[in-house]
């Protein structure tokens, strides 16, 4: 689509060169001499008219390939985030399979004092699904996303060392960060990046903790951050979107 848009442009530039309405000819080799410098003052005028109509069509070109390359940008982005939880999606799938299917292998052991360990671990693991679930859910399937904030936060304060932490740390940043509550997100994220170093979303908080400094006026942190991740995640969707937002502060 970019392409197209460019193709479309050059095109309309080289047409309005053509299309010009070509200078006047006139003799300048005869007459006195001021009637020879009043012919090329006029020619000059002439000249200068047309270049400024050409001019004026090139930068109104120009800001309609603006227009189109703000909205294609755009576009991307909500892409990208529909993309996204898409994706979320999956992994919980893929999570919620993996706990059903773990306590029915510890079970075939058929140690008794291993079967109660298991089953204790299984009940406290339940129980902390359960709690996640919960707020997930209410995300995904009920899209009562307000209700969805102190379900996680509830979850973080019962749960600090689940192996769902960050995951939690994520939906609650996107939660708040959905509300412009730009403090608040950027606490989650920061959380994230600094304690979960090796998390899948590590990259999109980043991104995502440069809009908040970005929205708060810290544009020198907002940069730095995004820089970052075009360094550290190359092949991310999110440096993507990092290169898009440099480029947009320049």
């Amino acid at each position: 689509m970019n392409k197209r848009i460019l193709a479309l442009t050059l095109t309309a530039i080289f047409g309005a060169a053509v299309n010009a309405a070509p200078a006047p000819v006139a003799d300048v080799s005869s007459g006195s001499t001021e009637s020879r410098l009043a012919t090329l003052e006029r020619l000059f005028n002439t000249r200068t008219a047309q270049q400024h109509r050409v001019q004026e069509q090139l930068d109104l070109l120009q800001n309609e390939v603006n227009e189109l390359r703000g909205s294609i940008e755009k576009h991307n982005y909500q892409l990208e985030r529909i993309l996204e939880r898409q994706r979320e999606l999956y992994l919980e799938i893929d999570k919620r399979i993996a706990a059903v299917m773990t306590p029915g292998a510890a079970q075939s052991s058929g140690e008794l004092n291993q079967a109660n360990q298991t089953n204790q671990g299984a009940a406290t693991s339940l129980n902390e699904d359960q709690a996640y679930d919960k707020a997930v859910n209410l995300i995904l399937k009920d899209k009562l996303y307000d209700d969805a904030i102190p379900e996680f936060q509830s979850f973080l304060q019962n749960y600090p060392n689940s192996s769902y932490a960050s995951n939690a740390h994520y939906w609650l940043g996107q939660l708040l960060f959905n509300k412009q509550d730009w403090a608040a997100a950027a606490n989650q994220f920061d959380t994230l990046i600094t304690q979960f170093p090796d998390s899948s979303k590590r990259a999109d908080a980043m991104l995502k903790l440069g809009i908040c400094e970005q929205e708060r006026s810290n544009i020198a942190r907002a940069e730095q951050l995004w820089k970052k991740v075009v360094a550290e995640y190359p092949n991310s969707s999110a440096r993507k979107l990092a290169e898009i937002k440099l480029n947009a502060v320049k």
